[in-house]
């Protein structure tokens, strides 16, 4: 599904709101050298992000992104690339459109995996998915989420919310260490990544890393400013 599974080097995944300029922007994306595109569905209550996916959420719902229309966006994202997608969403918007049918409309539509935030590890195990663990999270969680998840592990570096910081959270490197001795499929590390340096910093220590609040304020600026700045954090990452 990424590198660290199968070509061995360190996972860039790439968060990008649903939106009608998404295909191109995840075209950019994957030309500066993503492995995985997110594609996040908007929602009016994201309790897992900050302020920049937020807004970005309020301007995608205005512009009329629904659910599907979201899935109509990864099928057109699909057509551009090869890439893994993978929708991230919340449980009330599968609760209103069946999980059954929301899973098989997104593998219809082209996605690869799927993220729920807010679904906990022991909730709908029929509906495979990446699962999320926290520096909260116990090691039962942990363990569990380990053999429940599908493809990687998504390790949330700190307590809050999505959002760029100045440095990262110095919570990620004892939940890596803590998720290696439970766990043995691929750890990403995501929330609060943003720089060249903080990617690489997360890629000593992981097999990959999330980059959301950055790559959506970029992708704001066009596919030219998205391709540059992946391309800063993948040569980042293949330095480690």
């Amino acid at each position: 599904m990424a590198r660290s599974a199968s070509g061995g080097g360190k996972a860039l995944v790439v968060y990008l709101m649903a939106g009608r300029e998404t295909p191109e922007l995840a075209e950019a994306a994957v030309s500066g050298g993503a492995d995985v595109i997110e594609i996040g569905f908007p929602f009016s209550d994201p309790l897992a992000d900050g302020p920049v996916i937020r807004r970005a959420a309020e301007r995608a719902l205005a512009d009329g992104m629904r659910t599907a229309a979201c899935l109509e966006c990864v099928a057109k994202t699909r057509a551009r690339i090869r890439t893994p997608i993978v929708p991230m969403t919340y449980a009330s918007l599968l609760e209103a459109y069946g999980y059954e049918r929301f899973a098989e409309d997104a593998r219809t539509a082209g996605a690869d995996g799927l993220i729920v935030a807010d679904l906990p590890v022991d909730a709908h195990p029929e509906l495979p998915r990446i699962q999320l663990v926290a520096p909260t999270s116990t090691d039962e969680r942990v363990k569990l989420a380990g053999e429940q998840t599908a493809g990687w592990l998504y390790l949330v570096s700190l307590t809050g919310t999505t959002g760029a910081r100045d440095s990262l959270s110095t919570e990620a490197d004892g939940l890596v260490r803590r998720a290696r001795g439970l766990t043995t499929v691929p750890l990403y590390v995501g929330f609060g990544i943003s720089t060249p340096e903080q990617a690489a910093a997360a890629g000593r220590i992981a097999d990959g890393v999330v980059v959301g609040s950055r790559a959506v304020e970029t992708a704001e600026e066009g596919p030219k400013a998205l391709l540059e700045y992946v391309a800063s954090l993948r040569s980042a990452l293949d330095a480690v």
